[in-house]
């Protein structure tokens, strides 16, 4: 017997944010959770529908389950094979809230397509530096456990480098975000060594005693 969901919260809830607890570290369902916040608090500024922007939110790393590489375009396929969204949007709006999901990830090679899609981008930044610089050492611990604490080290620098660092790939979408002067923090905390070297001794510390 099909299962009944009296709403779209209701369905996510029972079975959307579950899956999330599979994830490494830095994707459970406290990340999640933060995205559908930080998302609904974006979407007060515009007129978009605040139930695609739950539902993008939700669905957007569920295609972790697969891949980490692809996990975005893998997110954006659940989205239109799930069974139960049709109840609550047409055709039209669930191909949207895909588009979102697939247009979420930071080093896509395109902008995303949407309003939507710049809206889950931007919420799912979550620049915090002290969180950004933990959900690193998580993933590289999940992911890359026959390294060492040095390497880990140089893994973390590499990444904030590459992604949060002046020239690097990240984007911010949507000005009423705090994002810019969070960054604008993270980018002073790559900047001092020092500071940063430290910070990454106490969460290494912490995550790995």
């Amino acid at each position: 017997m099909e299962k009944d969901y009296p709403t779209l919260q209701a369905y996510v809830e029972a079975e959307i944010l579950p899956r999330y607890d599979a994830f490494d570290k830095a994707h459970r369902r406290p990340h999640v959770e933060r995205v559908i916040r930080d998302a609904l608090a974006l979407a007060a500024f515009y007129p978009v529908d605040p139930d695609m922007v739950y539902a993008a939110a939700a669905f957007h790393d569920t295609g972790l389950c697969e891949d980490r590489r692809t996990h975005h375009l893998i997110s954006g396929r659940i989205i239109r094979e799930d069974p139960f969204l049709p109840r609550w949007f047409s055709p039209e709006q669930i191909e949207e809230i895909a588009r979102a999901a697939e247009d979420h990830r930071a080093s896509l090679d395109h902008d995303p397509r949407s309003l939507l899609g710049r809206i889950i981008a931007e919420a799912d930044r979550q620049i915090e530096p002290e969180t950004i610089v933990a959900r690193t050492i998580q993933y590289g611990l999940d992911h890359y456990p026959e390294l060492d604490r040095a390497a880990h080290w140089e893994r973390t620098l590499q990444h904030l480098g590459e992604k949060y660092a002046e020239g690097g790939y990240l984007k911010l979408w949507i000005p009423e975000s705090p994002n810019a002067a969070k960054l604008a923090q993270l980018r002073s905390l790559i900047a001092d060594r020092p500071r940063l070297h430290a910070l990454f001794e106490e969460i290494f510390t912490r995550e790995t005693s």
